[in-house]
Order: structure tokens, then C-alpha cells, then sequence
């Protein structure tokens, strides 16, 4: 992002900013959120507010940014990075200290827990293709790999 001065916006930041804000842990006000589905629909709805207009992040990374950027008809870029559950697994066991097993149940129970979540509140599936310009299979990519991908796609473009 420094190489081209861009900024960006992070999902979990607004989690974080709005729980200290209320003067509450992240585990509190996750529960929170939980129990309370309007406090969730505001947190999407505050990022929401972040991604549109000129002083917009450029790039903006959240579970459900692309559906934000395809409701709001925002003109960008709406990429879904796939990665498969193995190698997903693999992934948040190295980060969080986990054997894979843990990690992969974790991952499934995570999913399930949210699929529902959005069901409920938005009527979508984060994984369909649907609001998504690009799919990127990210199973066998690091993270400078994948950046130089999307930069490509964004070359392409100009």
C-alpha cells in the first residue's frame, strides 16, 4: 500500500475503535454484538459511511466489503480471496497458536455461526460470487504474492 500512497481501512479496526469507544473488551462487545443484533447492523452500517464518499479508504478489507461496495454501486474492485479449509486451518493455527484440528474446527464453527448471522440480518452468503469482480484462489499464495496479483488487476485497468 506505501507504494502507492494508498489508504486503507480495516474492518476489525471499526470492531475495535467502537468497543473502546463504549469502554468495552473485544470479547464483551463481540458478546454484545451477538446479543444485540442492531449494535451489528451499526458497526456495518459505520463502515458503510467510511467506505463511500471522497475521502473513502481505497482499499477497504472486511468479511463484507465487497457486498457493501456491489449494494452501494461503489466503482471499484470487489475481490473474494478463496482459500480452502486445510490450508485455512493451517493459516490460523500458525497465528493463533493452535494445532490445525482446533484451527479447522474453530474455522467451521466460525462459519457456521456467521453464515447464519448474515442470513439473518442481510439475506447473503459472504461466499457467493455474486458482488465479486474477481475470486482469487489464495490457497497456495503468500501474502506479497497476492498483493502483486491484485496489483496486476488494478495495472489492468488503467
Amino acid at each position: 500500500m506505501e507504494r502507492n500512497d494508498w489508504t486503507s481501512l480495516n474492518g476489525g479496526d471499526v470492531f475495535r475503535e467502537e468497543a473502546k469507544r463504549r469502554g468495552m473488551s473485544l470479547g464483551d462487545f463481540g458478546e454484545l454484538c451477538h446479543n444485540e443484533p442492531e449494535v451489528d447492523r451499526s458497526l456495518d452500517e459505520l463502515l458503510k459511511q467510511r467506505m463511500k464518499g471522497t475521502d473513502g479508504a481505497d482499499i477497504v478489507e472486511s468479511r463484507l466489503a465487497g457486498w457493501w461496495a456491489y449494494r452501494l454501486n461503489l466503482p471499484c474492485l470487489r475481490l473474494w480471496l478463496d482459500v480452502d479449509d486445510e490450508e485455512r486451518a493451517r493459516r490460523v493455527a500458525h497465528r493463533e497458536g493452535l494445532t490445525v484440528e482446533d484451527a479447522l474446527q474453530a474455522n467451521q464453527q466460525r462459519a457456521a455461526v456467521d453464515g447464519e448471522r448474515f442470513r439473518v440480518l442481510y439475506d447473503l452468503v459472504p461466499e457467493d460470487p455474486e458482488p465479486y469482480t474477481h475470486v482469487i484462489d489464495a490457497t497456495s499464495l503468500n501474502a506479497s504474492q497476492i498483493l502483486e496479483h491484485v496489483v496486476a488487476l488494478l495495472e489492468a485497468l488503467q
